[in-house]
């Protein structure tokens, strides 16, 4: 698959406030002690099994909330950071949209939720539109407009911006407790600083937080082709 058109919104918050909301399995990464919410929209293109040929794959806008995590040390050993999924809505094709999300529940045990989403890029600036639509779900509502400001960057070793944004695996809870993985290669990040107008954002609410009071700390990426593993059981 290809991401493409993304914004990596980000905001600093206690980590007592991320811990209760992740599997036990799982501990809170921090960077400088801060434990981190990031809301992340975007647009899947070409996403196929990679058996198929280059352009046969479908088109999916997507927005998700999530935060970093490292699996406990105590249980797992030396294993990975990565990032935990609080939630990930999907647009694709008409009459599949749902069908894809109801899949993806399923292969990945991530919590997909089915949605109405609009992206235009236009003059080196993204509007992004989503809203929720899947039955049963708590409503969300998300409204953007970004785009990159500055010179490209790739993130330096250590920095902020690093731990972010280069992160190559996700995890996820099974419905028996047990943790699961999915490791994800492409090329190190291509930023820029970001400037975002977020008209609304009811992604916090939806998921059991209240919205963060320090402003967003914001990059852009014009994207990266993406090569996602099947989705495995961590340890015994």
């Amino acid at each position: 698959m290809g991401w493409r058109h993304l914004l990596f919104a980000n905001w600093p918050v206690p980590a007592e406030i991320v811990a209760p909301r992740i599997p036990d399995a799982l501990d809170v990464d921090t960077y400088d002690g801060d434990a981190w919410l990031s809301v992340v929209p975007y647009v899947n293109v070409d996403v196929r099994p990679k058996q198929l040929p280059a352009g046969t794959g479908v088109r999916l806008p997507e927005l998700n909330l999530r935060t970093y995590v490292r699996p406990d040390e105590d249980r797992f050993g030396d294993e990975d950071p990565g990032v935990y999924f609080f939630s990930l809505d999907a647009d694709g094709l008409p009459g599949v949209g749902l069908a894809s999300v109801l899949g993806a529940r399923l292969l990945h045990a991530l919590p997909y939720y089915y949605a109405d989403i609009d992206c235009v890029a236009r003059d080196g600036s993204i509007s992004f539109e989503s809203r929720r639509r899947h039955p049963g779900a708590r409503p969300v509502r998300f409204r953007a407009t970004y785009g990159p400001t500055g010179d490209r960057f790739r993130p330096n070793p250590g920095s902020l911006a690093e731990f972010l944004t280069e992160r190559y695996r996700f995890y996820t809870e099974d419905p028996r407790g047990g943790l699961r993985y999915a490791d994800i290669r492409h090329e190190r990040w291509p930023l820029s600083d970001a400037t975002a107008e977020i008209e609304e954002n009811t992604l916090f609410r939806a998921d059991g937080f209240a919205h963060p009071d320090s402003e967003p700390v914001c990059y852009y990426s014009p994207g990266v082709d993406v090569l996602a593993s099947p989705n495995r059981r961590l340890g015994k």
